[in-house]
C-alpha cells in the first residue's frame, strides 16, 4: 500500500492532468465566443467533445478512486484542514459526481453546447426562436439525463442546481424568493408612483472606441491585472479563467446607451478580480476556482452596483467621464447623471436591468427552468410562457424573441440550474458590503478619492484567496456570522432608492 505522501503525489499528478484538459477546453470555448470564424463550429464541437471526454475519463479513472479511498480511509494521516486535505475532500466530491455520468453523455453535451452556441447566435441575430429550438431541446434532454444520473432526493432540478451552488436545494431557493418577492414588489410599486427619473442623457451617441478606453482605464484603476488577464468583445459578456495567471473578461457596447458597456465591464471585472485573487499556491489545481456561482456573482454585483453605481465612485469618475464625452455630458450636473444611472424602471433586458428590478428577471428564469426540466413546459411553448411571465412580473411584453427568450446565452451553454445564483449573489453582495463597511469606516472616502486597494485587499484576503478550500456557506458564516439573508440587500435598496426618489 502506498504511503500517504506517495498516494497524494500520484493523485495530484492525475488531478492536474484532468484540470489541464478542462482548461484547454476553456481556451477553445473562449475562442469560439470571441474570434473563431462561424464556419468552424462543427470542427470546434468535435474538439471540445474530445477534450471534455478525456477530462472525464481522467477524473473517473479507477486509479483515482483507489487513491482517494486510500487518502480518505482510516489509514490516512492527512490533515483535513491542510491544503492537501481540502484538495482530497473537493476531489472526492467531484469524482463521486463525475463517475455517475457516462463519458458518452459528457461528450454529447459538449458537442450539443458547441452547436447550441452557434444556433443561439444565429437565432438572436435573426430574431428566430425556431432556429435555436432544436438545439435547446437537445441540451435540455441531455441535462435531464445528467440530473437523473447524478440523482436527487426531492426535485430533479436539485441535481442541476447543485452543480453551481453546492448544498442549495430547489426548495431553499423557492423559499428565499417567496420571502423576497412581497417587499420587493412593494418597493417597485412605490418607486413607480414617484416622479420618473429622466435618463435621456445616457441615450445619446457615445462612440464605442471612447467607451472602450473609459472601461479599460477603470479596470486598471480598480486593480484588474492586465499582466494576468485581458478584455475582449463578445455577443454576451462573460469571464473565463485558464489559470490564476490567465483570467479573461469580455464586454459589449451600445453606442446609444452608455450603461451597457460601462456596467457590463464592471460586472465582469468583479468575476475576473475573484479569479485573479485566488491564492497562487492553489494554482493548477481544482481548488483554484470560485467556490460557488452565487459567491462569484456576489463579486460581480458588488463591483457593478454597490461600488459602480454609488455616489462616492462617481464623485471620482464623473469628471473623467465628462472629459471623455464633452459633447454629451458638458453642463450635465452630477446629480442628474447619478440619478440617471440609478433609474428604476421595469425593462426587457436582464443585463441592463436596474438593481431593484433585477431579481424579478431571475425569478422568471428560475421558474421557467424548473418547469422545462420537470416536463411541465415544452420548448416550443417557451417564448409564449416567457412573454406571459414578463407581463406578470414586470408589466412588459417583449416585442421580439431577441429581446425576450433569446437574450441570454446560458441555455446555449448548457448551464441549466445557473440562473438562481444571480439573485443569491445579489443578496450575498449586500451582506459582504455591510461587513466591509464595519471593517473599513473610510470606505466611502476611499472610493471618492479613487483608492480601491483597501476594498480589493479585503476581498482578496477574506473571499478570493480560499478558492474552493472553503464553501460559500463557510465563507459567509465566517464573515457575516450567519447564513444567506435577504435583509441586508433589502435595507440597502430601500435606503438608497427612498432617498434618491424622495419617498
Amino acid at each position: 500500500m502506498p504511503t500517504t505522501a506517495d498516494a497524494l503525489a500520484d493523485l495530484r499528478a492525475r488531478l492536474d492532468a484532468a484540470h489541464d484538459l478542462q482548461q484547454a477546453a476553456a481556451v477553445l470555448e473562449w475562442d469560439q465566443e470571441t474570434y473563431m470564424p462561424d464556419g468552424a463550429v462543427e470542427a470546434r464541437a468535435r474538439q471540445l467533445a474530445t477534450l471534455h471526454r478525456l477530462h472525464h475519463e481522467t477524473l473517473t479513472d479507477d486509479v483515482v478512486q483507489a487513491l482517494l479511498d486510500r487518502l480518505t480511509g482510516p489509514q490516512s494521516d492527512l490533515d483535513p484542514h491542510s491544503v492537501d486535505g481540502h484538495l482530497v475532500r473537493v476531489a472526492a466530491r467531484d469524482v463521486a459526481q463525475a463517475v455517475k455520468i457516462p463519458g458518452s453523455l459528457v461528450a454529447d453535451l459538449a458537442q450539443a453546447v458547441a452547436r447550441g452556441k452557434q444556433a443561439w447566435k444565429e437565432a438572436r441575430a435573426t430574431d428566430t426562436f425556431a432556429t435555436f429550438a432544436p438545439a435547446l431541446a437537445r441540451i435540455l434532454e441531455l441535462n435531464i439525463r445528467k440530473a437523473e444520473a447524478l440523482g436527487y432526493e426531492d426535485q430533479i432540478y436539485d441535481a442541476l442546481l447543485d452543480q453551481y451552488e453546492p448544498g442549495m436545494p430547489t426548495q431553499a431557493v423557492t423559499d428565499v424568493f417567496e420571502a423576497l418577492r412581497p417587499p420587493l414588489v412593494a418597493l417597485v410599486e412605490d418607486l413607480a408612483a414617484a416622479p420618473p427619473v429622466d435618463d435621456a442623457l445616457l441615450r445619446q451617441r457615445y462612440p464605442e472606441a471612447k467607451q472602450w478606453d473609459v472601461g479599460m482605464a477603470v479596470l486598471q484603476d480598480i486593480g484588474y491585472d492586465f499582466n494576468r488577464g485581458r478584455q475582449d468583445r463578445s455577443a454576451h459578456p462573460f469571464t473565463t479563467s485558464f489559470s490564476v495567471t490567465d483570467v479573461r473578461i469580455t464586454t459589449r457596447f451600445d453606442e446609444h446607451y452608455l450603461p451597457t458597456g460601462l456596467f457590463g465591464t464592471l460586472h465582469e471585472a468583479g468575476h475576473g478580480l475573484y479569479e485573479q485573487g485566488i491564492d497562487a499556491s492553489l494554482a493548477g489545481t481544482l481548488l483554484a476556482e470560485g467556490t460557488s456561482l452565487a459567491l462569484h456573482e456576489s463579486q460581480s454585483r458588488l463591483w457593478e452596483n454597490l461600488v459602480g453605481r454609488s455616489r462616492p465612485f462617481w464623485q471620482h469618475y464623473y469628471p473623467k467621464l465628462q472629459a471623455a464625452f464633452p459633447d454629451q455630458l458638458r453642463g450635465v450636473p452630477f446629480a442628474s447623471f447619478y440619478r440617471a444611472i440609478n433609474r428604476v424602471e421595469p425593462s426587457l433586458i436582464r443585463v441592463e436591468a436596474d438593481e431593484v428590478t433585477y431579481n424579478l428577471h431571475i425569478m422568471l428564469r428560475f421558474e421557467l427552468e424548473v418547469e422545462l426540466v420537470e416536463g411541465r413546459l415544452a420548448v416550443a411553448d417557451l417564448p409564449e410562457a416567457w412573454n406571459d411571465r414578463m407581463a406578470t412580473y414586470l408589466g412588459l411584453t417583449p416585442p421580439s424573441d431577441a429581446d425576450g427568450v433569446l437574450q441570454d446565452v446560458h441555455w446555449a451553454l448548457g448551464a441549466v440550474g445557473y440562473f438562481p445564483t444571480y439573485a443569491l449573489g445579489n443578496l450575498m453582495s449586500a451582506q459582504l458590503f455591510t461587513q466591509i463597511r464595519r471593517d473599513q469606516p473610510s470606505l466611502d472616502a476611499d472610493l471618492a478619492a479613487g483608492r480601491f486597494a483597501p476594498l480589493l485587499t479585503w476581498l482578496q484576503t477574506h473571499v478570493h484567496r480560499p478558492g474552493r478550500t472553503q464553501s460559500a456557506l463557510e465563507i459567509m458564516e465566517r464573515l457575516t456570522g450567519g447564513g444567506l439573508s435577504a435583509e441586508p440587500w433589502l435595507a440597502y435598496v430601500r435606503s438608497k432608492y427612498e432617498a434618491l426618489y424622495a419617498l
